[in-house]
């Protein structure tokens, strides 16, 4: 069975992540532009921005959780997400964007780019916090709706744990692939065994917006 959906998908969130400090993150990419790191970061009461011209992911699983962190006064936050989990995934020309305010600077955005030039960006047993994702088309191959989350079988990821907070018995999907064209979506956090970065750039500019993020 193959399911499509069309234009405003609201999915899940995915990301490279960034980390509070722009020296560690540059090393980080740099690390894992050369695989030497496995990815599993997240940004403290931080949301971002992720445009992507397609992903392709293989052993989807899907489902519905909250993300619990600390904002930027020190006080506990909580983000409803929904997890899309896959055992491997490629992700063509991807842009990853996120605004830092910045005492006496103002806005400072640093844009993170990787996947060019016909090499995608690899990640296995990747997971994805997204708050909101729209596409031009989504394809799902031989998807299994209303599955549990925690026994959707070995095939695909099992639930990520860690500060996620989900039901194992709730709703979720799964599906042997899903290809998403034109993506653009906010996300809080992610990680991945691994995320191999071809191509890789990080670059830092004044201000915010359009034109300046990756949309």
């Amino acid at each position: 069975m193959e399911s499509v959906a069309r234009g405003g998908t609201r999915w899940k969130r995915f990301a490279v992540v960034m980390v509070p400090s722009v020296a560690a993150t540059a090393a980080i990419g740099v690390a894992l532009s050369q695989g030497a790191l496995a990815a599993s970061f997240s940004v403290s009461g931080q949301s971002f921005k992720v445009k992507a011209d397609e992903l392709r992911g293989y052993d989807m699983l899907q489902y519905g959780g909250v993300d619990v962190g600390v904002d930027m006064e020190g006080k506990k936050a909580a983000h409803p997400v929904a997890i899309n989990a896959f055992k491997t995934a490629e992700i063509d020309n991807m842009c990853q964007s996120i605004v830092t305010h910045v005492p006496l600077l103002g806005d400072v955005t640093m844009k993170l780019t990787a996947g060019g030039k016909g090499t995608p960006v690899k990640a296995e047993n990747i997971y994805i916090d997204v708050a909101q994702l729209d596409s031009s088309s989504a394809t799902f191959s031989n998807v299994d709706i209303g599955v549990a989350a925690g026994h959707a079988g070995d095939k695909v990821p099992s639930m990520k744990g860690g500060s996620e907070q989900a039901n194992p018995n709730g709703f979720a999907q799964r599906a042997d692939k899903a290809v998403i064209k034109d993506v653009k979506q906010t996300a809080w956090a992610t990680s991945a065994g691994t995320f191999e970065l071809s191509g890789f750039g990080l670059s830092l500019k004044k201000g915010s917006g359009k034109g300046i993020e990756c949309y």
